[in-house]
């Protein structure tokens, strides 16, 4: 499945920002494991959080500890979209921010692992001023 990110960009310190992915050729609902990872320059690719789907039950939902209370992951299947809502934004957020996703059954490793992702979308630039 390929992914689409967007909705980065510049922000000032304290303001909010909503990513978005869309995947193609499949609905959001159809994808077992969503999760968003982000690459600030000069660093490796961090983990931010996930969405996990159970059938006929509602979503769990993970986070990084540094993250959890400031970013929330969504999904709108209406409009076939998986969302990541940042509030209070650092500079320290700034970053290249990707979705990524698995069809297949979730492995048992960690949500966080990159193991447990099939595909990647291209990233969203979100550059937060102090």
């Amino acid at each position: 499945v390929q992914l689409q990110a967007s909705g980065g960009g510049l922000v000032q310190a304290g303001d909010s920002l909503r990513l978005s992915c869309v995947p193609s050729g499949r609905t959001v609902s159809s994808l077992n494991l969503v999760g968003w990872f982000r690459q600030a320059p000069g660093k490796d690719y961090e983990w931010l959080a996930a969405s996990r789907r159970w059938p006929g039950s509602r979503d769990s939902t993970y986070y990084k500890d540094s993250v959890k209370g400031r970013f929330a992951i969504s999904r709108d299947n209406a409009k076939n979209t998986e969302y990541l809502e940042m509030n209070s934004l650092k500079p320290e957020d700034t970053a290249v921010y990707y979705c990524a996703a698995r069809t297949g059954t979730v492995l048992s490793a960690p949500i966080s692992d990159f193991v447990q992702y099939e595909s990647w979308g291209r990233g969203t630039q979100v550059t937060v001023s102090s």
